[in-house]
Formats: C-alpha cells, sequence, structure tokens
C-alpha cells in the first residue's frame, strides 16, 4: 500500500475530516470531530510507514499476538490503540479493515445527533 491508497482510502468514509492538529508531520482523520486513525507523513517518506488505529481492548491484544507488525499505540492509550506497521507481516486488506474497524467504533461512540448528522 502506499500513501495515496491509505488517504483516499480513509477519505472515502463517509463523514471523514483530514486535519493536522499536532504538527506539519502527523496526519489525523477525525469522523465526528473525533480521531480515529493517524501517521507520519515523514514516515512515509522513508518507508517506514504505520498507522495508529483505534481498537476492541480485546481485539487488540488478539491482534498483537497474531501479527509482528502490530505493537501497541505509540503515544497512545495502550489498552485502545494499535500501531500498525506497513509492509510486515500484516496484509494490506487487514490493515483497511483495522482502519475501518477504529473508523466504526470512534462512529458508534458519537451522540447520536452527531451520528445523524454524518
Amino acid at each position: 500500500m502506499n500513501i495515496t491508497d491509505f488517504y483516499d482510502y480513509c477519505l472515502a468514509l463517509k463523514g471523514v475530516t483530514e486535519h493536522f492538529p499536532f504538527d506539519e508531520d502527523i496526519l489525523v482523520f477525525k469522523v465526528g470531530g473525533k480521531m480515529f486513525v493517524l501517521s507520519s507523513l515523514s514516515e512515509w517518506e522513508k518507508e517506514k510507514a504505520s498507522v495508529n488505529v483505534k481498537c476492541d481492548p480485546e481485539e487488540a491484544i488478539e491482534l498483537r499476538e497474531r501479527y509482528q507488525g502490530v505493537t501497541p499505540g505509540y503515544h497512545m492509550s495502550k489498552k485502545h490503540w494499535n500501531t500498525v506497521f506497513f509492509h510486515q507481516d500484516v496484509p494490506d486488506r487487514e490493515v483497511l479493515d483495522m482502519i475501518r474497524n477504529s473508523y466504526e467504533l470512534v462512529f458508534a461512540s458519537l451522540p447520536k445527533k452527531v451520528r445523524e448528522q454524518i
């Protein structure tokens, strides 16, 4: 997967917006004003790309046990976030599924009024 595929996939999800709230390097995608995935642009340039995704705590542990390319979320809650490295042992399709699951977890946590507006 490349940065364009990642970017296009995230923006295609309903109600998603992109932000740089931390600095000019960390691209954050949000739904309803809440972050569901983030990634360092400079790491994509170095071909060391990864994404942080929100996970169900039990699923987060299972994914870490299944793949070497999945670790506890870097600079995030280790219970609820995983860092997923591209171009390791995690298939691209699985990474996209993790991104979608993160989106769905965050979307489901939004107030009903916000979900209905999206």
